[in-house]
């Protein structure tokens, strides 16, 4: 950039969730390369609530902030069922997409969007938070060079239990089963790389809902396996663990991870158990920082849009087991 200083992405928020109050927003404050320049919900008080506290200017509907010269970009961090609907809008629009996780319901409806971010020349990139933890990149070196000797096994859990109803009621579930699930899978492929489905399941449905709980078995191309578990009637677990032919090493606290968080590798190898002391980090603050610069110094999109297809279609090869 000239002159030495770095432009900021200017970013629009498509809705007030709690990820967004409670974490990506929070996180923007400590990224230079990003300025909140806009926040839209359905209620102008809920909008302007975050705007007092984050920054930008409160806007009373979606579509008006996308229409907006002072957005460059926007993040996604709507339901679940509403992001690839307004996806579509914001690339429409011209926007760069920040879209939370799970980004499409099926393969079909990721290809749709990837196409048009591909046709318009814009960035669409899923909000895989967790992958930009330091903790994770410094347990692939070391894994790399032969801390636990060849990888057998990757095993991976995350649950996340009942909210608790208001006024002492009946509990509320927090998420449902694909945004959980989510985490193990898209780890699962960070360590092994392509995979097929061996076998998966679901629970059935419980009073609260559908889908409470699943499974599945995946296997890369050189035959390591992954088993994965995950629900949202569990006691709470967030953690992943390779097992290899001289070792075995476990990361707790692996995906939903605080920013003041000191993570702690446990090896276990020749019979004996240590611990490697990581390094607190900001995986919000950093997945932003990654979007921001793709865009702003013109990296290529490419990778993010590959990332999205596989993952949507691999999730939904999984579900197609789980249906039998």
């Amino acid at each position: 950039m000239s002159g030495g200083r770095v432009r900021s992405l200017r970013l629009g928020v498509l809705g007030c969730a709690d990820i967004a109050r409670r974490r990506m927003l929070p996180s923007l404050e400590h990224q230079p390369l990003v300025t909140v320049t806009a926040v839209a919900s359905r209620s102008a008080g809920r909008a302007r609530e975050f705007t007092d506290r984050f920054g930008g200017v409160p806007v009373a509907s979606y579509q008006q902030l996308l229409e907006r010269d002072d957005v460059d970009a926007v993040y996604v961090p709507l339901p679940p069922e509403l992001h690839v609907e307004w996806t579509l809008r914001a690339l429409a629009a011209g926007k760069h997409v920040l879209c939370e996780k799970p980004f499409a319901p099926s393969a079909a409806e990721a290809e749709k969007a990837v196409a048009l971010a591909r046709e318009r020349g814009l960035l669409l990139m899923e909000s895989f938070m967790f992958l930009h933890h330091s903790q994770h990149a410094r347990v692939r070196e070391l894994v790399a060079d032969g801390l636990i000797g060849e990888v057998q096994l990757f095993t991976s859990e995350f649950g996340i239990p009942l909210r608790p109803g208001p006024d002492g009621g009946a509990p509320q579930r927090a998420s449902t089963l694909p945004e959980v699930a989510a985490y193990p899978i898209r780890a699962a492929r960070h360590f092994l790389g392509p995979l097929r489905v061996a076998g998966a399941q679901e629970r059935a449905a419980s009073a609260l809902g559908p889908r409470p709980a699943g499974s599945a078995l995946l296997v890369s191309g050189s035959g390591v396996a992954a088993q994965l578990s995950y629900g949202v009637e569990h006691a709470y677990r967030s953690g992943y663990g390779l097992w290899g032919s001289r070792g075995r090493l476990r990361l707790e606290r692996a995906f939903s991870t605080p920013d003041e968080h000191t993570p702690v590798l446990t090896v276990e190898r020749d019979g004996k158990v240590s611990e490697i002391v990581l390094r607190p980090d900001r995986h919000f603050t950093n997945i932003a920082g990654v979007f921001a610069r793709t865009v702003l110094e013109g990296e290529d999109f490419a990778p993010h849009a590959r990332d999205i297809l596989e993952h949507a279609a691999l999730v939904e090869e999984v579900e197609r087991a789980a249906a039998g």
